[in-house]
């Protein structure tokens, strides 16, 4: 099989082709403000320096755009809130705790009307049908076409979660329905804002997959697109487009799992050197270890599907202010190439001061060598004591651990670290984002309270369910296997309840001609 990783990152567009398990060729890319254009050229720079053969069956992209549009304010839709819980938590109605500029952008109104279910699963209040239909005719007065709907403990019971949905679509033609128990857990402010997110973000994940569809058919492939996820799988691109909040932090996620595959080491902490960020994270069984807290993207409270990982200002892009050897969080992004002083430019870079201490030979050598040892050592000393400092938040004991350093800023990760046994280094691992991309598996997960059953009998209901959402999501059913298992007994719930985790994932299911040929 073959197949090809693009990873669309705030400085380069990385692109790899993978056949049959080993990496074939990789290439990096400036990253251009139309993303589409961007993957074209990383495209077609892999396809001037290799033969892609035969053809291409997948292409995988994973794309930092939803996130960027969250954290930046630019280009949310506006979105009506339902909460079904009253006479419960009116004291803390929706888009409570946000940025006001950011709800200022999302919130298209909010309702709140009786119905939900109590902790234990049972039936809080009755749900106001005749109330629900009343709201759906008030939003499509409002000419609104994103929803979400939220009741309480959801993940217990969706019933009126898809009994509203099903009015909204009666009631309002081409309607957008996210519904709050397919994102997030029991906690019903983070798991309202996720899915408030998600729906503002809906437009334009629609418009950026038809862009990547665009792109696939000017570069002439056939190939399944796939974008990846927050948990370094991939889901198909309608799906993706759904859900966009699951492809949030999809490119560090693709470095970690990149460096897993490339170097054959499964447990270990990554430190992915972009051009803008260095993310830190930890490989467990070959996959980034998860959040089990609440999460803040762009100053909003969350709680889904995110890797657990720490992002800090430094990457071959940073800015460096040397009267004060300090390092970002600035940077000159996409534009290296235009403004970093060895390529013409007028900004000092941490990529100029790899380039004066010998660490990479790019660019006009020329440019920095008027700058003090001193204060080229003294940046470089700063940049250690930032990857000791996060190397060191995300470990999960005191030990030495082993560290990988990916990205094309890995450069600047020296090769002696406090609290790091060895830095490792692999082939490729300027592009480990497109290779994660390239290798990523479809994933299926549940996460959900179960009451009247043994720990064997939870886990195996809990195993079927994400199987089945796992084919679904496009995996083959032979394919499959479970990589997480955890059960937590809940003690203030009656009848012997547990909260029971599950993930399964498998290989990408192919197509027959038949199904090619049809689309």
């Amino acid at each position: 099989m073959k197949r090809i990783g693009i990873d669309v990152g705030g400085t380069n567009t990385d692109a790899v082709l993978l056949a049959d398990g080993k990496v074939v060729e990789g290439v990096k890319t400036a990253t251009t403000a139309d993303v589409t254009g961007g993957i074209v050229a990383a495209f077609e720079a892999l396809k001037a320096v290799t033969d892609f053969g035969s053809g291409i069956d997948a292409l995988m992209i994973g794309t930092t755009h939803f996130v960027n549009a969250v954290v930046q304010r630019r280009h949310l839709t506006k979105v009506a809130a339902i909460r079904v819980a009253l006479p419960a938590t009116a004291a803390l109605p929706p888009f409570t705790g946000w940025p006001a500029d950011l709800a200022e952008l999302a919130n298209g109104g909010v309702w709140q009307i009786e119905g939900g279910h109590d902790y234990d699963g049972r039936r809080f209040m009755p749900l106001e049908v005749s109330t629900a239909r009343a709201i759906a005719r008030q939003i499509r007065e409002r000419g609104l076409k994103y929803v979400v709907v939220t009741a309480m403990f959801s993940p217990l019971d969706a019933s009126d979660e898809e009994a509203i949905a099903a009015i909204l679509r009666e009631e309002i033609p081409g309607v957008s329905v996210t519904c709050s128990h397919l994102l997030g857990g029991i906690g019903l402010l983070e798991r309202e804002n996720a899915a408030i997110l998600n729906a503002s973000l809906i437009a334009l994940a629609e418009e950026t997959i038809r862009g990547f569809e665009a792109a696939k058919r000017k570069i002439g492939l056939s190939a399944l697109l796939f974008v990846t996820q927050n948990d370094g799988t991939v889901a198909e691109a309608s799906r993706a487009a759904a859900f966009p909040v699951y492809s949030f932090a999809s490119g560090p996620t693709n470095s970690m799992r990149g460096a897993a595959y490339l170097s054959g080491i499964e447990e270990a902490i990554v430190v992915d050197v972009g051009g803008t960020t260095a993310d830190f994270g930890h490989l467990r069984q070959g996959f980034p270890r998860e959040a089990n807290a609440v999460v803040h993207v762009g100053g909003v409270r969350t709680l889904f599907r995110m890797p657990d990982l720490i992002s800090i200002g430094l990457g071959g892009g940073s800015r460096v202010d040397l009267a004060n050897t300090t390092i970002g969080p600035g940077s000159v992004g996409y534009r290296l190439k235009e403004q970093a002083l060895v390529f013409g430019g007028d900004t000092l870079t941490m990529t100029d001061i790899g380039v004066a201490a010998g660490l990479i030979d790019i660019g006009d050598r020329k440019r920095v060598a008027g700058l003090r040892a001193g204060d080229v050592d003294a940046v470089l000393q700063r940049a250690k004591e930032m990857i000791e400092e996060n190397v060191d938040r995300v470990k999960a004991d005191a030990g030495d651990v082993t560290l990988m350093a990916v990205g094309g800023g890995a450069f600047l990760v020296p090769e002696s670290l406090q609290g790091v046994a060895c830095v490792k280094r692999v082939d490729h691992g300027g592009c480990a984002n497109a290779v994660g991309a390239a290798i990523a598996q479809v994933s299926g997960e549940v996460d959900q309270v179960f009451q009247g059953s043994t720990r064997n009998e939870a886990i195996a209901v809990a195993r079927k369910l994400a199987d089945g959402r796992a084919i679904e999501a496009g995996a083959g059913p032979e394919t499959l296997i479970m990589v997480e298992a955890e059960d937590t007994p809940i003690a203030y719930l009656p009848g012997n309840a547990m909260r029971v985790r599950v993930k399964v994932v498998g290989d990408i299911k192919s197509k027959t001609p038949a199904e090619t040929l049809s689309g």
